[in-house]
């Protein structure tokens, strides 16, 4: 796997660029920003699509208001050094998720050119937004018993939905 810098924003930073850039949809003026979303209050899952070598992972705000998470989400491949680069490339940015609401994302592993250089690992760690922790999800668990397949990894930005996601990651990596 490519090395990629993963940018850590602390929550304090993270809260402060959501007053310097609205969320999607979000109104301009002089309404108070939109806070980032505590990571207790959203929850991540991931598991293995159909496609071979990608991942379907979502986060839904279990909170009582309105909150914002990165547009992209950080996934990470067990101790490996690097995260999934964003399909198509992009700066942080907030992504609005309404109390109750849910995002979805689609994340190729390895294009089919890794070859001898793919690595397989045991788990990946998926966060909302680069200031959480994330969560651990095991190859196992993500129904791949023989591991998580490694080489180039790319995610797409937070959609609306699988289909909005499958349909970006397909797009990007034509």
């Amino acid at each position: 796997m490519r090395a990629r810098l993963l940018l850590a924003v602390p929550a304090a930073a993270a809260a402060a660029l959501t007053t310097l850039a609205p969320a999607a949809g979000a109104a301009t003026g002089s309404a108070a920003p939109t806070p980032t979303c505590k990571q207790p209050a959203v929850s991540v899952s991931a598991a293995a699509a159909q496609r071979a070598d990608v991942l379907h992972i979502k986060v839904t705000n279990r909170g009582a208001g309105t909150c914002v998470v990165d547009r992209i989400p950080t996934v990470t491949f067990g101790a490996l050094d690097g995260a999934a680069q964003p399909v198509p490339p992009a700066e942080s940015a907030p992504y609005r998720l309404a109390a109750g609401g849910t995002a979805h994302a689609a994340v190729r592993t390895a294009e089919p050119a890794g070859g001898a250089q793919m690595r397989v690992v045991d788990f990946v760690t998926v966060a909302a937004d680069p200031s959480h922790r994330g969560r651990a999800i095991s190859a196992d668990a993500l129904g791949l018993p023989q591991g998580v397949r490694v080489w180039e990894p790319v995610t797409t930005w937070w959609q609306p939905s699988w289909a909005k996601a499958d349909e970006a990651l397909q797009d990007a990596t034509r």
